[in-house]
């Protein structure tokens, strides 16, 4: 276990370093989940192309967005991101990043004080959530989806997130997952939850055990 966490501490000190540049940097295409995909809806969002929630994630959505955008604009419409599109797009509007804010805002209130893998764990276990039929489909309804995450429910959620927050939500968009799949993670011992313990373990990092 600790050779395992130890080799997860390099691979996302690697991806930190390597991070995605601002949007507009490089094209960005279907199937692709980032913190560059997350800014990209923030700003259709913002100019009333896309009209779900925030996911990270371009999928057909997107994809569409995208299209309305181009055709508004007289770009070549393919729901593509390509570097053109980006540039017009980011020379059009500056978005708040609220969704970014509540991902390092959840980390930090459940995982302050946890190595920075164990923080990009928190943010995986989000996005996890998200890609998963058993939770709501945005960033911000899993978040907010009642008696979900403890820190919500007393208050800490509001606390404001450092930069090792920020890095490790964006980390987490952009693919870094060191529980490979977990959806749920508790702290056993402050956890009264009887049901949480009773979930398949894939991996304890920290004070926290991820499950299935």
């Amino acid at each position: 276990m600790k050779k395992k966490l130890q080799a997860l501490i390099c691979v996302c000190s690697l991806g930190v370093m390597g991070m995605a540049a601002p949007v507009g940097a490089q094209s960005l295409g279907q199937g692709t989940q980032s913190d560059q995909v997350l800014d990209l809806q923030e700003r259709l969002s913002a100019l009333g192309y896309f009209k779900t929630g925030i996911t990270g994630y371009y999928g057909n959505q997107t994809k569409n967005a995208v299209k309305k955008f181009q055709a508004s604009y007289g770009l070549s419409v393919d729901g593509e991101a390509d570097s053109l599109t980006l540039s017009k797009l980011n020379k059009t509007i500056s978005p708040k990043q609220s969704v970014l804010d509540e991902l390092a805002r959840i980390i930090h209130s459940e995982a302050r004080g946890e190595s920075f893998v164990g923080q990009v764990a928190v943010g995986a276990v989000v996005l996890n959530r998200v890609q998963s039929e058993k939770f709501p489909d945005s960033i911000t309804e899993v978040i907010h989806q009642p008696g979900q995450f403890s820190a919500v429910d007393d208050g800490q959620f509001n606390l404001k997130p450092n930069l090792s927050a920020y890095s490790a939500a964006k980390a987490a968009l952009n693919g870094m997952d060191p529980t490979t799949g977990a959806l749920y993670f508790y702290n056993p011992d402050i956890a009264q939850a009887s049901w949480s313990k009773k979930r398949t373990a894939k991996i304890i990092i920290g004070n926290h055990v991820f499950t299935l």
